[in-house]
């Protein structure tokens, strides 16, 4: 076929780009390909231990502050909002047992993820964009390193490790801001609350917790790093690639929550 430039009775139609479909599924390839490859270096020696835990330090301790304040206020309001309800019917003492299942099953995790998809997630897509962009990527392959195992790999093993701890931590500031609401409306003491709370808490709420907070801690790892790893255009690429990564990561948690729910609730029945 000739060039557009040399033979201009080329119709615009003939030199078009591939279509939005097309263009959707080769992304959909892309993103196959990024975690078929992380999957495939990710737990291949040589073990990069060293960035693994500074990331893991980067996501868990420098997010505990914000997912305490959080975790707290959330434990609080619902506890307070909850209340009037169960009043209706005098079922007041079923407060306790009511917010820790409710913690546990899906506030937690749920919190857990969209706060690190904000945080933890526009961090990494910002933080990998700028090194693409100021080729500092391409720099570590000229130098005999690994780039993907070095910066996707312990980056997205860093926030599927983390997010399940801080969603656990999450739910015990929780129970704790709840614990505080009910002391001070009720005078319950603090061992009958959490005997209260946790007696109808059952293995099954602290498996599906845990698996969902893994999936919500892989989601915003492969995320982010996709993202930022291919990212370009400049400065405006790696805007671009935080805020994606942002709301394709909590787009995704949401999804993974509806599907976790009506899988899980086959168990419960």
């Amino acid at each position: 076929m000739e060039n557009k430039a040399e033979n201009p009775s080329i119709p615009n139609e003939e030199v078009k780009g591939p279509g939005k479909l097309a263009r959707m599924f080769l992304t959909l390839y892309d993103v196959y390909k990024f975690i078929a490859r992380f999957f495939k270096e990710g737990f291949l020696p040589p073990y990069e231990l060293k960035e693994l835990f500074r990331q893991c330090y980067e996501i868990g301790y420098r997010s505990a502050l914000l997912i305490s304040t959080t975790g707290f206020i959330t434990g609080v309001v619902f506890t307070k909002q909850s209340r009037p309800s169960l009043s209706e019917f005098g079922a007041t003492s079923w407060l306790p047992s009511l917010v820790g299942i409710a913690l546990l099953r899906t506030l937690a995790p749920l919190l857990t993820g969209l706060i690190a998809a904000g945080k933890v997630g526009s961090s990494i897509g910002a933080e990998l964009g700028s090194m693409r962009v100021t080729e500092q990527i391409d720099a570590m392959e000229v130098s005999a390193t690994n780039p993907f195992k070095f910066l996707v790999s312990t980056r997205v093993l860093a926030a599927t490790i983390t997010i399940p701890i801080l969603t656990f931590y999450t739910a015990m500031v929780g129970m704790l801001g709840a614990l505080l609401n009910v002391s001070m409306s009720e005078n319950t003491s603090a061992r009958a609350f959490f005997q209260s709370s946790l007696e109808q808490i059952t293995f099954l709420d602290f498996t599906a917790s845990t698996i969902k907070a893994i999936l919500f801690g892989f989601t915003i790892g492969m995320v982010g790093c996709y993202q930022g790893y291919n990212s370009s255009k400049g400065t405006e690429g790696v805007g671009k690639a935080a805020n994606s990564a942002v709301v394709i990561a909590m787009f995704l948690i949401f999804i993974e929550e509806v599907v976790s729910v009506q899988f899980f609730s086959l168990f419960r029945t």
